[in-house]
């Protein structure tokens, strides 16, 4: 039974399934005949042994003995042994492209302490890793071999919203959890997908901060904003600006950056004349990184909003982002200064290198179903997606849980950023 307010009719699964679907008999595997003896035809033993010749009691005892321990060692079924990686539980990551390796580091890090702690009775944790790059489509086939060729228990992916439909709607045919660990896009939880769980707050959830930052504490009247045309940042500018219509304060002046390409000097003058009291950014982390470093070269003094996607250390090197330090405020919440320190520590000593937001991010995914796995006991996947819906995890980002449609429920108030990473509070 799936948790209360999630419940919706069971879709078609793939064609091909893991397991023997119900009502499919197993053929009948007859026993093999062995040389007649003594007059009588003898068959095989299920481990494939002839009976001894009547009279050797030493060969019977030491063959019995054999299946004993046989027995013991595979665990009553002799004919079904199983690999080691049959044994490990795994948990399959969906990246954008192969350029996504901090988000890889930090589900493996979630993955190699879990197992530093026990894994699952005895059981350790994996990670499949799958690259969405390539033609439009390809995000879907990685999620389809991942769930029924590597036969993961659940699935978690840093990508673009596209891509996350395509994971989302793959999980749904078969029946997987599937956590986001990047995307904001809110029209992935609006289909009501028991299976489907964000990590990060969503655009609404995130404008909504925004809002209340700018315009209620900041007493802004006059903002202006600038966004990329591409799907994320546009479904991004679009949750804002209806939200600033839904609270009746004034609309903000709106600069598409394609207008102003090799311009970000005239760019910024335009904005000047506006007297625009702040600049909101919809865009990518590159774009937004050279923008700001104009403004801060011609020391324009001008309080600086965003979405979480300007953080994304997988477009530029953590060492660049500090271009943003205590300039730029994002809808993340203040995270706990124990837990963010102790993860970078770890970190830090694992990879010689500082973790960006999306490591971040990914880190606290990968521990959410790592929990989720332990309260399920078993790879029962209906038992998984209940304990993810009950699920308050201590996490890097905060504490992690979830409303009734799979939405990370907290405070996502605007905070200032410091070395990519929201500046913690003591």
């Amino acid at each position: 039974m799936l948790s209360e307010g999630r419940s919706i009719s069971r879709p078609n699964m793939y064609d091909i399934t893991p397991y023997t679907p119900r009502g499919v008999l197993q053929p009948i595997i007859y026993p093999t005949p062995c040389p007649p003896v003594g007059g009588a035809t003898k068959f095989k033993s299920p481990l494939g042994a002839c009976p001894a010749v009547a009279g050797d009691l030493g060969v019977l005892c030491r063959r019995i003995l054999t299946i004993l321990v046989l027995v013991t060692l595979i665990g009553i079924k002799p004919s079904v042994a199983q690999s080691i990686s049959d044994w490990t539980i795994n948990i399959g990551l969906l990246i954008q492209d192969s350029s996504y390796t901090s988000v890889v580091r930090g589900a493996e890090l979630a993955v190699s302490i879990a197992n530093r702690k026990g894994g699952l009775n005895g059981r350790q944790f994996g990670l499949k890793v799958r690259s969405m790059e390539g033609p439009w489509g390809t995000g879907s086939k990685q999620a389809v071999d991942l769930i029924f060729k590597e036969n993961v228990w659940a699935l978690m992916g840093s990508h673009d919203g596209r891509n996350a439909h395509l994971v989302e709607q793959a999980a749904t045919k078969s029946q997987v959890v599937f956590i986001s660990a990047w995307s904001g896009d809110p029209t992935l939880s609006q289909a009501f997908v028991p299976w489907f769980f964000n990590c990060v707050p969503n655009d609404r959830q995130q404008a909504g901060s925004l809002i209340e930052e700018i315009y209620v504490k900041k007493k802004v009247s006059s903002a202006c904003v600038v966004f990329e045309s591409d799907y994320d940042s546009k479904l991004a500018l679009d949750n804002f600006l209806k939200q600033v219509k839904q609270s009746g304060k004034p609309e903000p002046v709106q600069f598409k950056l394609d207008d102003f390409k090799g311009k970000t000097n005239a760019l910024i003058e335009t904005i000047k004349k506006r007297n625009a009291e702040c600049l909101v950014l919809f865009c990518h982390t590159p774009v937004a990184r050279e923008l700001i470093a104009e403004i801060r070269r011609e020391n324009y003094n001008i309080p600086l909003f965003g979405s979480v996607m300007l953080l994304n250390e997988n477009e530029l090197q953590v060492n660049k982002l500090k271009v943003y330090d205590d300039l730029l405020s994002v809808p993340s919440g203040s995270w706990p200064e124990a837990e963010l320190k102790t993860f970078i520590q770890e970190y830090l000593e694992k990879y010689k290198r500082m973790p960006g937001m999306a490591a971040c991010y990914s880190y606290d995914a990968a521990n959410t179903l790592i929990e989720a796995i332990r309260i399920a006991g078993n790879n029962d996947r209906e038992r998984i997606q209940k304990a993810l819906s009950t699920i308050n995890l201590k996490g890097v980002t905060g504490p992690v849980l979830f409303d009734s449609k799979g939405n990370r429920s907290g405070n996502f108030e605007a905070t200032l950023i410091k070395n990519g990473l929201p500046a913690t509070v003591k």
